[in-house]
């Protein structure tokens, strides 16, 4: 685990599964229908339980870049952010990604937690190159802690492969 204060907030690293964490809130990367597939969505479907996909396509769809926020049924954490990373085609760039982050950060802040988890959006069925997602990532991150959030403490990149975290640390270590 990597960890280092910024302005306003602790910026974290975390190999594991972010189904698991303990948290205000989780980031799944989800489409803009909001059903819950495999990967990151699989995971915290299968933990949580079906009620939190039931809740969040009762919301969608939604555009692509924006998020929104479900109960976390049976997971450690109090919301689950639903970012909307792809289409329905499962397709995703550089812009949807960082939209995407950045509306996961202002709706964590505006959901009064102090705490938020990310994954590497768009890696896994979305195919977006690892490196270039923790670029655009951890970029939105320190933009993010120049507002000044209001409620937001933390925020802790939990990536589930090595190759993930390796990435992930190499760029925290360019921005930090």
């Amino acid at each position: 685990m990597e960890s280092k204060k910024l302005k306003h907030i602790v910026l974290e690293l975390v190999h594991g599964d972010i189904a698991a964490v303990e948290a205000g809130a989780i980031v799944n990367a989800a489409n803009n229908g909001l059903w819950m597939g495999v990967g990151v969505a699989g995971a915290i479907k299968s933990l949580g339980g079906i009620e939190i996909e039931k809740e969040a396509m009762a919301k969608g769809p939604i555009s692509i870049g924006t998020a929104v926020a479900t109960t976390a049924g049976k997971l450690k954490a109090r919301y689950v952010i639903h970012a909307a990373v792809m289409g329905e085609d499962l397709y995703t760039n550089a812009g949807y990604i960082a939209m995407a982050t950045q509306s996961s950060l202002v709706l964590a802040d505006s959901l009064g937690i102090d705490s938020v988890a990310l994954p590497a959006l768009g890696t896994g069925v979305g195919r977006f190159p690892i490196k270039e997602c923790a670029n655009i990532m951890m970029n939105a991150v320190l933009n993010f802690d120049r507002r000044y959030p209001k409620q937001l403490k933390k925020v802790v990149f939990v990536l589930f492969s090595e190759k993930a975290f390796r990435e992930f640390e190499t760029e925290y270590r360019k921005v930090i």
